[in-house]
């Protein structure tokens, strides 16, 4: 399997982007008591308002990452693979991106969150480095929090 290509995304990328996150996600729905937020995101606005990058393979859309700088650190809003990638490295990879992109803004930190049930994306981030800061219950998700200081 070749490679990954990695670039920003653009409005065109919004429905296939969207579609990726339902099969990526798809996995953790019989665990969870909703619906996680990524999958009834409107990529069109998400691509206009964050910094969000694809990965394609094979042409066919392999990866997505969503960031959203702040005043002091780089929120990791979603990075989802598709089910096919999974395993392939590209989430490292994707994460990867994560933290050029922090210190290419100067940001010394990378935080994110996720459902308390993902177990398999928290071992993936605790082995890339991040630190479990917080678990909290917002409304309906019960969330791990991280940071990754640069």
């Amino acid at each position: 399997m070749a490679a990954p290509t990695i670039r920003r995304a653009t409005a065109e990328d919004a429905e296939a982007c969207h579609d990726l996150v339902q099969r990526a996600y798809a996995v953790h729905l019989p665990r969870m008591s909703v619906r996680p937020a990524p999958m009834d995101a409107d990529y069109t606005e998400v691509i206009a308002a964050d910094e969000v990058w694809v990965a394609y393979a094979g042409g066919r859309l392999a990866g997505v990452l969503v960031l959203a700088p702040g005043a002091d650190h780089v929120l990791v809003e979603n990075v989802a693979v598709d089910p096919d990638h999974q395993g392939t490295g590209l989430g490292r990879r994707l994460l990867g991106l994560a933290e050029e992109r922090a210190a290419a803004l100067g940001l010394p930190v990378l935080r994110l969150f996720t459902h308390v049930t993902m177990v398999e994306n928290q071992r993936l981030y605790e082995r890339v480095g991040y630190v479990e800061t917080r678990r909290s219950t917002e409304g309906p998700w019960s969330r791990v929090y991280y940071e990754k200081r640069l």
